[in-house]
């Protein structure tokens, strides 16, 4: 049905062509400003033009967890100079503040790994 309606549409603009082009009939005006102006009231939704269309885009991506704001974090200076100078003796001192101390790595010597070899690899007993 739809293509009966198709082609009649097809032929009925045929015909007013036809007219116009032999002078039977006036070519239709177009306003391009009025038609603008009326497209630009269709172009903005109802709930936009209520401002409820902002709110709901909001409320959609709004996170759904809170989220922090960055903090400013002091550093402490005292320990670095404020000109690099190079000196070896500074990145020394300082890899001996950030280090673990020997405690946490323990003393490992040559009987202590032959011995840990002897015992077998971790999982078979």
């Amino acid at each position: 049905m739809s293509e009966i309606n198709t082609e009649a549409q097809t032929h009925d603009a045929e015909l007013v062509a036809e007219e116009i082009a032999a002078g039977d009939r006036p070519a239709p005006k177009v306003d391009v400003s009025a038609d603008y102006e009326a497209a630009q009231e269709f172009s903005q939704s109802n709930v936009d033009k209520a401002g409820k269309g902002q709110e709901a885009a909001e409320a959609a991506t709004a996170p759904h967890f809170e989220a922090h704001s960055a903090e400013e974090t002091e550093l402490p200076t005292d320990h670095l100079a404020s000109e690099p100078t190079g000196d070896p003796d500074l990145y020394r001192d300082m890899a001996k503040e950030v280090s673990h101390g020997s405690s946490a790595t323990g003393n490992v010597d040559d009987d202590l790994v032959k011995k840990a070899l002897e015992l077998g690899k971790p999982g078979e007993h």
